[in-house]
C-alpha cells in the first residue's frame, strides 16, 4: 500500500516557451515510471494534448493524459483540477509521478495552493514548478520592464499597451519557479544568455538552468523535492491578493482551413499574418494530401515549426489551426487573411 505522496511537478510557462517539448522529453526519459499527465489547453483545439498522445511513447498511455480545456486551471481549481486529481488518486494503479502543463495564461500560484486542499495535501506533493522561458524572446525585449524600453516599444506599436499585464504574468511564472528552464539558447550568443539570465535572476530564487529543445537530464528536471505548496504563499506575485484573475487581455479563436499541398509554402504564407496582426501564438494541424501523417503547426511570433506526427484517425483530417492573441484585434479580419494566405500558397504550388 502506497504511503508517501505521490509527487506532482507543473509545467509553467509563457506561449511556446517549450512547454509540451520539455514533457514529451520526461515521458522519452521516464524510466519505466508510471506518469500521468494533466494538460491546461488555453483555446478550443486541444493541440498539447492530441501531440502528446500521438507521440508514440510507452510511457504516454491514452488513459493517463487528462485535457482541461474548460478555461484556464488556476480559474476552476475547484471545478477542474481537484476532480481530476482525485481520480488519478483513486485509480487502482494510481501514477509514480503528476505532470500539470499549465496553459502559457495561467498564474501558477492559485494552482499550487490547490495542494493544500483536503483530500490533496494528504496525497500529493508539489515537486516543483518547473518554468520555461523562451530565452529568445525574452532577448527582444518582450519582457522588457524598463520604463524607457517599455515607452518606446509603445511608441513603435499601439498594441503594446497591452504588455503590462503580460510582463506581470510573466513575473508571477517566474516568482513561483523552483526551477527556470532558459529554453532556446541555441538561437542567442553567449553575451546575450548572460543578458537573459540577469532579467530571470531579479523575479526570483529559482534555479536557473539553460536548455536547447527542453532537453535536460531527468534528474534535473525530477526529484527536486521542494514542497511547493508549503511555500507559494512566500513567494513574489503581483496577484497574491486576488482570488481569481481572468483574461479578457487574450483572445482565442479556431481557423478552420483548406488541405496543404505544399508546406514550405503554408509556413511562409503565415508569417506575415502572424507578424501584421501581431498574433501571440499558432498552433494546430494541418491535412497534407497522399501524407498518412498529420502535419503539426507550431508558430511563435515569426518562427513557425512544422512536423509530422502520427497517423491520421478516422474522421480526423483537417487543417484547424488556433490563433492566440492579444483581445481587440478584429477576428473575422484575422481568419480572412489566414485563409488567403493559405489559399495563395496553394496557388503557388499549383503554378
Amino acid at each position: 500500500m502506497r504511503t508517501a505522496k505521490i509527487p506532482a511537478t507543473v509545467v509553467t510557462g509563457f506561449l511556446g516557451a517549450g512547454k509540451t517539448t520539455l514533457i514529451r522529453h520526461i515521458l522519452q526519459n521516464a524510466d519505466g515510471r508510471r506518469i500521468a499527465l494533466i494538460i491546461n489547453e488555453f483555446g478550443d483545439l486541444g493541440v498539447d494534448g492530441e501531440v502528446l498522445r500521438g507521440c508514440g511513447i510507452a510511457a504516454c498511455r491514452e488513459e493517463d493524459v487528462v485535457e482541461l480545456t474548460n478555461g484556464c486551471i488556476c480559474c476552476t481549481v475547484a471545478d477542474d483540477f481537484v476532480p481530476t486529481m482525485t481520480r488519478l488518486l483513486d485509480r487502482s494503479d494510481p501514477p509514480d509521478h503528476i505532470v500539470i502543463e499549465t496553459s502559457g495564461l495561467a498564474l501558477p500560484q492559485p494552482l499550487v495552493q490547490a495542494f493544500n486542499w483536503p483530500g490533496i495535501a494528504e496525497r500529493v506533493t508539489v515537486d516543483g514548478v518547473v518554468t520555461v522561458v523562451d530565452a529568445a524572446a525574452v532577448a527582444d525585449g518582450r519582457f522588457a520592464h524598463e520604463p524607457a524600453a517599455v515607452e518606446a516599444q509603445r511608441r513603435a506599436d499601439p498594441a503594446l499597451d497591452h504588455e503590462a499585464p503580460l510582463e506581470e504574468l510573466f513575473e508571477d511564472q517566474l516568482g513561483a519557479a523552483d526551477l527556470v528552464v532558459l529554453n532556446k539558447t541555441d538561437l542567442l550568443d553567449e553575451a546575450t544568455v548572460g543578458r537573459v539570465r540577469r532579467r530571470v535572476e531579479g523575479e526570483g530564487n529559482g534555479r536557473i538552468v539553460t536548455a536547447s529543445h527542453a532537453a535536460l537530464p531527468l534528474a534535473v528536471l525530477l526529484g527536486i523535492g521542494a514542497g511547493t505548496e508549503a511555500l507559494i504563499d512566500g513567494r513574489p506575485s503581483h496577484h497574491a491578493d486576488e482570488g481569481e484573475h481572468d483574461h479578457d487581455d487574450f483572445a482565442t479563436f479556431v481557423v478552420d482551413g483548406p488541405e496543404v499541398d505544399d508546406v514550405d509554402a503554408f509556413a511562409q504564407a503565415l508569417a506575415p499574418v502572424i507578424d501584421r496582426h501581431d498574433i501571440l501564438r499558432l498552433k494546430g494541424f494541418a491535412d497534407v494530401p497522399g501524407k498518412p501523417m498529420r502535419l503539426v503547426v507550431q508558430a511563435v511570433g515569426r518562427r513557425i515549426d512544422v512536423g509530422y506526427d502520427r497517423l491520421w484517425r478516422p474522421g480526423e483530417r483537417a487543417t484547424r489551426l488556433v490563433v492566440i492573441a492579444l483581445a481587440g484585434l478584429d477576428v473575422a479580419t484575422v481568419r480572412r487573411d489566414l485563409l488567403k494566405a493559405m489559399a495563395d500558397a496553394a496557388a503557388t504550388a499549383d503554378a
